[in-house]
């Protein structure tokens, strides 16, 4: 048999193979696939946003941060600089540099500030991850973590200017108090970060600090519609917000 004629025979059973193939590929494709439908009690918004009243926030309370470690399963390390963070107090020189100056109020210089993730509308950290591990939400605003996908290269926490992610260089879950089986847990090598609750959000819940705050000193809500309590705070109230001269759009707002 000469080359030619085995050629179109190999081209001709190819070509029946597809003919026999397709209609099956069609059936299949006509079945309706299943789909995950949304909670019709989750929390929506077009960007959510938060306020931190420092006018109500206590020097002396944690409520926030103990409400927000606990469900996230959070580790305790001994170790300061093994820290890991979600939400947590800093100064104001460190937390707005920008706005610091020598004769700064007292009071505003003495009272520690709760500072989270700030979600930004132009994250550097989704820029650099290299295996999209951390992205922005289009339908919220919301910049997510993805443990399972981190590699631990740690790009995300050199672009953050606000110093809001924390990396595992141990085993996290032997030091975490009570393990709550609704979050998952992180290993050693991954960041992780706040995600506003997302997971909350879907269920129809607020934000844990948010709940936790007895002085109502955090307002979330969704920034976008006018109507809402944190458009009308920030609209209403002179806010401050970390390191805006950097273009990255934090939305966490404070009033001081």
């Amino acid at each position: 048999m000469d080359r030619s004629r085995r050629n179109f025979l190999k081209i001709s059973g190819l070509c029946m193979l597809g003919l026999g193939v397709k209609p099956a590929v069609d059936a299949l494709a006509a079945i309706e696939q299943p789909r995950v439908l949304p909670n019709p009690e989750a929390l929506t918004a077009t960007r959510w946003a938060m306020v931190v009243d420092m006018k109500k926030c206590r020097d002396d309370c944690n409520d926030c941060i103990n409400a927000c470690h606990s469900i996230h399963n959070v580790p305790d390390f001994p170790s300061p600089k093994d820290e890991i963070k979600w939400i947590w107090h800093e100064t104001y020189e460190h937390a707005f540099p920008g706005e610091y100056h020598e004769y700064i109020e007292e009071s505003l210089e003495r009272k520690p500030f709760l500072v989270l993730c700030n979600h930004c509308d132009n994250p550097p950290c989704v820029r650099v991850c290299p295996v999209k591990a951390t992205w922005k939400r289009p339908e919220d605003g919301i910049v997510m973590m993805d443990f399972h996908r981190c590699i631990g290269c740690r790009f995300c926490m050199a672009a953050c200017p606000y110093g809001s992610r924390s990396f595992n260089w141990w085993d996290p879950r032997p030091h975490i108090k009570e393990i709550n089986p609704d979050f998952p847990t992180r290993t050693t090598g991954v960041v992780e970060k706040c995600n506003f609750c997302a997971e909350r959000l879907a269920k129809g819940l607020i934000p844990a600090c948010v709940e936790a705050c007895k002085e109502k000193a955090l307002v979330f809500g969704d920034l976008s519609d006018p109507d809402s309590e944190v458009r009308e705070i920030v609209r209403s109230h002179y806010t401050i917000r970390r390191k805006p001269e950097l273009g990255t759009r934090p939305q966490v707002y404070y009033i001081v």
